[in-house]
């Protein structure tokens, strides 16, 4: 399988609104950043939070030919950190990885193979985000505990891999939200509302 199988391009679909929608409960300087402000009008900081670090992005991906269906693969980034779920060369990822995606309001209506537990999907949507995100937990670690990272998950480094053999790496549960992460927050505490990051 030729390198361009791995490298996603964005694909079209239907023109998303001009604007995404902010989530809108309360009186808007009681609400955190994230439910006050669409995506386009965060700052950099505040858009950057917005990141769980769960890592699933940054497992290679395939397309499946005639249906463009993303396949995941638990073959990960050779940037990504296999403990903290974070790259390790952030600033200059888009350097060292060819095929490295700059994620902006625009480029996120393109792209269609972030899984369905991205905070960036989740917002686009109108939606708010689920109990595990750091932002609304406070913890740095609920994202692991939760289910969603890929701590513990990678099979290999994409410098293990050849791009012929990527296939037999493919695995569903990056495109999945496990039900413990649905549900409410465990132990029955009431969820926090998150603080902004600016």
């Amino acid at each position: 399988m030729p390198k361009a199988a791995r490298q996603l391009k964005a694909r079209s679909r239907a023109p998303a609104p001009a604007r995404t929608p902010a989530l809108r409960e309360a009186p808007p300087e009681e609400l955190p950043f994230w439910k006050r402000k669409s995506l386009e009008e965060m700052t950099a900081e505040e858009w950057e939070s917005l990141c769980d670090g769960c890592g699933r992005c940054c497992l290679n991906k395939l397309v499946e030919e005639g249906s463009d269906k993303t396949l995941y693969t638990d073959v990960a980034c050779k940037l990504l950190d296999h403990d903290t779920c974070r790259c390790k060369d952030y600033g200059n990822r888009l350097r060292e990885v060819e095929d490295c995606v700059l994620l902006t309001p625009e480029s996120l209506r393109e792209i269609t193979w972030l899984p369905p537990s991205c905070a960036y999907v989740l917002l686009a949507k109108g939606r708010d985000l689920y109990w595990w995100h750091p932002l609304v937990s406070g913890d740095p670690d609920s994202v692991h505990t939760a289910g969603i990272s890929v701590k513990g998950r990678v099979g290999a480094c994409e410098t293990q891999v050849p791009d012929e053999e990527l296939e037999k790496w493919i695995v569903a549960w990056p495109g999945r939200v496990p039900k413990k992460a649905k549900a409410p927050e465990p132990n029955g505490r009431t969820k926090r509302s998150g603080k902004s990051a600016a």
